[in-house]
């Protein structure tokens, strides 16, 4: 015998806390996923019980939480009927040392059974002290987990434990509610199934010589959370990127990766395959300037060289004054001063349908951050404002405003 089903056919979701002391947000995300009419298993491990309480858990679930590995007269195998029954499995807080033994597909308790139990999606929201996170073994472990498919929320920066500043914060109740409904709500309506979405990332390299470049401070990663997101909205996604380290996407597997080092290998790819697409993103930090590259390295005894800098051709711009009727492109712009001036006129300017500008003076926002605050502005010279978050509820907020415009087709 089992728990029996909701009445209604809400989501069911489980959700794994780890010991970590941001175990105690995960009562909150309990909340407000019920509020939301979702059915909530709990599992907690057994050093999650040191911070928070069982009970507690289960006065909120849908039905008592469990520590367990091992099963009672009610669910004799507790790890395969959560795993089985899931639509969904959030981890939070995801702590070093659980995201390491998910990796390394171990199951010696109830959540990481659970986790290997199942076929659901997954969405870890990681919580852990900086040194930790930044420990190339954690990312080395998140990198294989997202190849797997994982989905990773977080985390934010803000203050740790024992009061240090710094990135491995668990991101918000909130944030991870807001993140959980639209997945969920995209799983069902798949808002781009079926559209075919061109995106680019990074900043572009532009050589000197054979050993040297000039490039910018794009880490390429908004471009490829929106390309994760949108393949989790039923999108077909091509992503043209000029990153220069590499990045693990949750979706490596539905994303078709195109690398390239300079504006105009960028250009070449976006232009051959604009015709293709049904949306353009230009999310990439594309060079204004290239250089007149020398064939040999110049040497220092030489003394100072004489760069000459030449325009590249300007990707966003040759788009707008081309693209085809029912097509949606989109423009990004950095900004330091008049933010919403200088992107309006931008936006105008390269034809876009919906630019998005950040004010990269500002802290923790946009290059190589983890969070990021965006103002969207439509043709209708709509502004949105999207507050400061992760990168990957931007890009539902950016994909969101895409799906409208394309419902409208009159782009």
């Amino acid at each position: 015998m089992t728990p029996s089903a909701p009445e209604s056919p809400a989501a069911r979701i489980v959700l794994g806390v780890a010991g970590g002391i941001a175990a105690y947000k995960s009562v909150d995300v309990l909340r407000r996923l019920r509020d939301h009419g979702y059915y909530v298993s709990p599992v907690l491990t057994p050093d999650a019980t040191r911070f928070v309480g069982a009970v507690t858990f289960s006065a909120l679930a849908s039905e008592p939480a469990r520590v367990s590995l091992y099963g009672d007269a009610t669910t004799p195998i507790p790890h395969t009927y959560l795993g089985q029954n899931a639509d969904l499995i959030v981890v939070a807080p995801a702590t070093a040392h659980l995201i390491a033994r998910y990796a390394a597909g171990l199951a010696d308790d109830l959540l990481t059974a659970t986790l290997l139990a199942s076929r659901a999606p997954v969405l870890l929201c990681p919580a852990m002290h900086t040194e930790m996170w930044e420990q190339p073994s954690v990312q080395e472990n998140l990198a294989t987990l997202r190849r797997r498919g994982v989905m990773i929320l977080g985390p934010a920066t803000g203050v740790l434990a024992g009061g240090d500043v710094g990135a491995g914060r668990m991101v918000e109740p909130a944030e991870i509610c807001d993140t959980v409904t639209a997945f969920l709500t995209s799983d069902t309506t798949r808002l781009l199934s079926g559209r075919r979405v061109l995106i680019t990332a990074g900043g572009t390299r532009e050589a000197i010589d054979p050993v040297r470049v000039i490039t910018n401070r794009s880490s390429g990663k908004q471009g490829y959370a929106l390309a994760e997101v949108a393949a989790r909205l039923g999108a077909s996604v091509t992503l043209v990127t000029a990153a220069s380290r590499p990045i693990a996407l949750d979706v490596v597997r539905d994303v078709n990766v195109v690398a390239v080092e300079s504006a105009a290998d960028m250009a070449h790819e976006v232009f051959q395959r604009e015709n293709d697409h049904d949306v353009i993103i230009m999310a990439a930090a594309v060079a204004d300037f290239t250089v007149r590259a020398q064939p040999h390295k110049i040497k220092k005894d030489q003394g100072p060289p004489s760069i000459v800098l030449e325009p590249t051709v300007d990707i966003l711009a040759t788009l707008g004054s081309r693209r085809r009727p029912g097509t949606v492109l989109v423009g990004f712009a950095a900004e330091t001063e008049d933010v919403v001036g200088r992107a309006r006129e931008k936006r105008r300017r390269k034809q876009c349908d919906l630019m998005v500008v950040n004010d990269v003076s500002a802290a923790n926002v946009g290059f190589d951050h983890e969070t990021n605050e965006v103002t969207l502005i439509d043709r209708d010279e709509t502004i949105t404002t999207i507050s400061l978050r992760s990168k990957e509820a931007i890009s539902y907020e950016i994909l969101a405003s895409v799906s409208s415009l394309l419902l409208r087709g009159d782009s």
